[in-house]
């Protein structure tokens, strides 16, 4: 009995609704890519610092997690910040300097203090030999 003139998102009495339908795609389909635009945007901090040093990149995905789970965006910001930022790395020339100055203590000429130290750090205990005199014994004088 309903007339043959409505417009066509009314539904039929006897059919399916095929704008209802049609915009219930569209929206698990919206919702799908906002959520996927979400994710990229909220692993933007960790994409970035991807590429820099390992402690600044596990700094950053703690900083994600944390504002993920407690919907606090200033941990984001604080991880999007630390991205940008290029820390210098103090590592590796202290960890050069080091080796050098052990490398420089071993390896004194004329002395076999180099070889005693490393005797002793592995285990084995050695005496100077009787017949050398070490630098305190040059040192001492004698009040008798």
């Amino acid at each position: 009995m309903a007339p043959h003139h409505l417009p066509f998102f009314l539904a039929p009495g006897s059919g399916t609704d095929t704008l209802m339908v049609v915009m219930g795609l569209f929206l698990i389909g919206t919702i799908l890519w906002v959520g996927t635009l979400y994710w990229k945007l909220h692993s933007l901090p960790e994409r970035m610092a991807h590429k820099s040093q390992k402690l600044q990149f596990e700094f950053v995905a703690v900083l994600g997690l944390i504002s993920l789970f407690t919907h606090m965006h200033i941990f984001w910001v604080a991880g999007l910040l630390l991205a940008l930022i290029d820390i210098p790395d103090f590592g590796t020339p202290l960890r050069s300097i080091a080796d050098s100055v052990e490398k420089i203590a071993d390896a004194t000429p004329g002395e076999s203090g180099g070889a005693d130290v490393a005797a002793q750090t592995a285990g084995e205990v050695t005496s100077m030999p009787p017949d050398k005199s070490g630098p305190a014994k040059e040192k001492e004088h004698s009040h008798v």
